[in-house]
């Protein structure tokens, strides 16, 4: 079993940044793809990023040129570095790995809140 432990949420006002860390309990190196969902309240969840194993990445249309995703295989964690956050941004982020082209394992999230 592999525990993914999720960070770094809190209350943060527009324009601001936030990095999120996903911490795993054992290697990641067996995971070829690796990101974060979001789902806020009343909402479907939705992508908002991927990494996989060589560091090709992907984001939805909506944070492209705002979050940054980035994997430390050794360390066995992975970010999410989030700038020029805005109202639409508020919810609670998830971190997953995915394996055989499915989402295996996923964390307690954690609440982004973003707010005057």
């Amino acid at each position: 079993q592999v525990q993914l432990v999720e960070s770094g949420g809190g209350l943060v006002q527009p324009g601001g940044s936030l990095t999120l860390s996903c911490a795993a309990s054992g290697s990641i190196f067996r995971f070829p793809v690796m990101g974060w969902y979001r789902q806020a309240p009343g909402k479907e969840r939705e992508l908002v990023a991927t990494i996989s194993i060589i560091g090709r990445t992907s984001y939805v249309d909506s944070v492209k040129g705002r979050f940054t995703i980035s994997r430390d295989t050794a360390k066995n964690m992975v970010y999410l570095q989030m700038n020029s956050l805005n109202f639409d941004d508020t919810a609670v982020y998830y971190c997953y790995a995915d394996e055989n082209g499915a989402i295996r394992y996923w964390g307690q999230g954690t609440q982004v809140t973003v707010s005057s």
